[in-house]
């Protein structure tokens, strides 16, 4: 068999029709041509991407969630040019409306509402910007900071160091809590019990002074204190203190409940246990017959 032979018989495999899109016959051949198109384009739309934010995004004075923004439109434009000259390549014409419809509703046919919903849902993400890479965010039972959003999920650091997957959809349908979205201040609001023999100007003073003499605690808004209502077994207040740092709402709210029990016992200001009455009932009297 002679080298033209092995050639001929090579093409006639790659020619072969495997189907057609409008009057285009695909082959293995434009399949291969296609894919190959591909994956040199995602890889060179993540290197000039990436090349973007180092080189270019990161020295100008633009906020981290907007840079992630233009980094991601660059790499989703560079693919969809890359996408575009793939189909062209083959022989498929995209200018017409008809094909683009035509193959979204095959892929939708296919079982694919989800994948077109989280990717629509993934653009909102990016454009709207309701979450931004580095927020700290709450979905469902998660806290966590937002790491990366992808065109079908977004990953997002839990507070234990684990890698959570959520799906765009989710951001867009669901009530998503956002501690770092516009003003990053959030207010803490500590509930307390006193007892009912405590000095109330004293008790007052104290939790106000616990929140003034933390380092973490802003100034202004500056922290009060309420009276909530008469419980059962004390008076019950709430210290409402304002914090700069989202993320560290925990140990703050950590520091300032330790304060207030050192504060309280300094001040000999009792916190009550919870009481129950429990009321006792008499039986029936039993006689004792003597023999």
């Amino acid at each position: 068999m002679t080298i033209s032979e092995i050639f001929g018989r090579i093409y006639k495999i790659l020619d072969f029709t495997l189907f057609k899109i409008g009057d285009t016959s695909i082959g293995p051949g434009a399949l291969i041509t296609f894919i190959i198109i591909l994956v040199v384009t995602v890889a060179f739309s993540r290197f000039i991407s990436k090349l973007l934010a180092a080189k270019v995004l990161s020295r100008m004075p633009i906020e981290e969630g907007k840079q992630y923004v233009l980094k991601r439109i660059t790499e989703y434009t560079l693919v969809t040019i890359g996408t575009i000259i793939a189909f062209e390549t083959i022989g498929i014409d995209l200018s017409g409306l008809t094909v683009i419809f035509g193959l979204l509703s095959v892929g939708i046919g296919f079982g694919l509402q989800n994948i077109t919903s989280n990717f629509i849902s993934g653009l909102i993400l990016l454009f709207e910007r309701p979450i931004e890479v580095g927020d700290r965010i709450t979905v469902g039972n998660i806290e966590g900071d937002v790491e990366e959003i992808n065109i079908r999920s977004t990953t997002i650091r839990s507070l234990n160091n684990i890698s959570v997957i959520v799906p765009n959809s989710e951001f867009v349908s669901s009530q998503v809590i956002n501690w770092s979205h516009g003003d990053r201040k959030v207010r803490l609001d500590l509930d307390v019990g006193v007892s009912y023999d405590s000095d109330l100007d004293m008790v007052l003073q104290s939790l106000k002074d616990v929140a003034l003499e933390n380092q973490k605690v802003l100034k202004r808004p500056a922290p009060e204190v309420i009276f909530m209502k008469f419980a059962d077994s004390s008076w019950s207040l709430q210290l409402r203190a304002w914090i700069a740092d989202p993320k560290r709402h925990y140990q703050i709210r950590h520091a300032l409940n330790c304060a207030i029990v050192k504060k309280f016992r300094a001040n000999k200001i009792e916190i009550p246990y919870p009481q129950q009455d429990l009321h006792l009932r008499s039986s029936i009297p039993l006689t004792v017959k003597n023999k």
